[in-house]
């Protein structure tokens, strides 16, 4: 049973990146007609889906498809998300904080009220 489990896979290929251009050059070829998403992927040494993506998100951004993102809509998100990381970050620094020497947890922070007496604002603030 163990044996069987290595057979028939290939091995996983490195991640690579593409040059605007060059999706744009498949994005073509596709869109002619005269060739499969298949046999364009194996030609260029591609893999099927990762054709098949870049033709889908290439009709989002023309408009042709509205099932999606465009690329300018994602680049915002990706922005937007990671500010959110970076504040909600910012936020648990801030909630880590000491506490303040003076006060004890749980007692009560004295609070200036306009008009009040220093003696009142004091006995209101020890109750």
């Amino acid at each position: 049973m163990f044996i069987m489990q290595g057979m028939g896979k290939k091995p996983r290929r490195p991640r690579r990146a593409f040059t605007p251009e060059f999706k744009a050059k498949i994005v073509e070829v596709c869109q002619r007609g005269d060739r499969t998403f298949s046999q364009v992927a194996k030609d260029f040494d591609l893999t099927e889906t990762a054709v098949r993506d870049w033709v889908k998100q290439a009709d989002v951004d023309a408009g042709v498809r509205t099932d999606g993102l465009t690329s300018v809509e994602r680049e915002e998100l990706a922005a937007l998300r990671r500010e959110n990381r970076r504040l909600r970050e910012d936020v648990d620094i801030l909630n880590l904080r000491p506490l303040s020497s003076r006060r004890r947890p749980g007692e009560r922070v004295p609070v200036h009220r306009g008009g009040e007496s220093a003696a009142q604002r004091e006995r209101e603030a020890f109750l």
